[in-house]
């Protein structure tokens, strides 16, 4: 069986870019929210072995972490 349309080519990959922006934006929070709870979890003694303090925890998760 054959499928004839009329939309021209490229016609409903908007939908897909804007589902696929969805799904990296719920990702990205995701994997922001592992982020603060793995490193929340540690403690005080542990994020200083790393070079860290809790303060910086949320700057980690974002992505705006600069050593200063």
């Amino acid at each position: 069986m054959a499928l004839i349309t009329n939309r021209p080519l490229g016609a409903g990959f908007g939908a897909s870019r804007l589902l696929a922006e969805v799904f990296g934006r719920i990702a990205a929070w995701n994997d922001a929210r592992v982020t603060r709870k793995s490193l929340s979890a540690l403690t005080d003694r542990e994020l200083e072995d790393l070079g860290l303090v809790r303060g910086d925890i949320d700057d980690i998760a974002r992505g705006t972490y600069q050593r200063g």
